[in-house]
């Protein structure tokens, strides 16, 4: 056989066996969430959300996926990210902070790396830095809390960029916080299986350093099909339950998502109420969080 010939049918088997390997490359930043879809209900992202700036990243540290998220890339800034929660196995980790390469290069490494004070044009075009935040009034808010992630290197993966939002201080370290060690406690308490967790956020018209969008809202919802119902305390927030944390101190104009911003006050609410202000919000319709609604199992005790 000639040597075209055998490149040929090299080739044209090699095309064969893609379907079964998934491709060649196991990049991060993918065309959807096909190689991290374990970490949402049903293997189902949220559906409704569509536009070319969405960006789903398989957030990958140390050759394994941690958690997804779908980044918004005119805004720098991640509209969501969704996470299986698990009790930590230690204290506070240090904070690495890191950068996805292939937003600023398809090509680049498909694991987040470390970030460094001077990144290139290419990184900074592609999304926030630690520059974008130094003098700022904001903080640095995860969408995935490292207190929601039981290994080291699963609370490290947290530490990228693409994970994190601009947040008031006085939300990141007061009701926000308070609201995920809440779900961390309702979780160690009634939770018997998974807990799928998806956080948010709602984007407003403010920038920090006239570059990252600064959200007016951050929400969060999970889902536990599988817990306790012989406990008067679980059966009021499983399977499912909701919350949205103001990230405002003054309501802008014409703001029609309807809950108390004073303080930055968190509002639980049923998913339910939480997927009606989603679907009502302009540029970001988010129809359904947890696919067929978070069934609840039967418990057998």
């Amino acid at each position: 056989m000639s040597q075209r010939k055998m490149l040929q049918f090299s080739t044209g088997a090699l095309l064969l066996l893609l379907p079964w390997f998934g491709g060649l490359v196991l990049g991060e930043v993918v065309n959807d969430f096909s190689n991290c879809k374990q970490f949402f209900y049903m293997d189902t992202p949220p559906t409704g959300i569509t536009g070319n700036d969405y960006q789903p990243i398989c957030q990958r540290y140390n050759n394994k996926y941690r958690f997804a998220t779908l980044y918004d890339r005119a805004r720098r800034s991640a509209l969501y990210s969704a996470y299986i929660l698990s009790s930590p196995d230690g204290g506070r980790d240090d904070e690495t902070w890191m950068y996805e390469p292939q937003l600023a290069n398809i090509k680049g490494n498909p694991s987040m790396q470390e970030l460094n004070l001077n990144p290139d044009n290419n990184v900074k075009t592609s999304q926030a830095v630690l520059e974008d935040y130094r003098g700022s009034l904001y903080t640095r808010g995860h969408l995935t809390p490292s207190m929601h992630q039981h290994s080291l290197d699963d609370r490290k993966a947290t530490y990228t960029l693409t994970n994190i939002v601009p947040q008031w201080e006085g939300s990141n370290s007061g009701p926000w916080r308070e609201l995920e060690e809440e779900v961390l406690r309702e979780f160690n308490k009634c939770c018997k299986g998974q807990m799928y967790v998806i956080t948010g956020v709602l984007p407003g018209n403010k920038w920090m350093n006239s570059r990252v969008s600064v959200p007016d809202y951050l929400w969060s919802a999970y889902c536990c099909p599988d817990h306790t119902q012989n406990l008067p305390e679980c059966q009021s927030f499983f399977p499912t339950y909701a919350a949205v944390g103001s990230n405002l101190k003054v309501k802008p104009a014409g703001d029609t998502v309807g809950v108390r911003i004073d303080g930055f006050h968190v509002t639980r609410m049923s998913l339910n109420s939480l997927e009606r202000i989603l679907k009502d919000r302009p540029g970001m319709p988010i129809v359904s969080l947890f696919d067929g609604q978070c069934k609840e199992m039967d418990d057998k005790l």
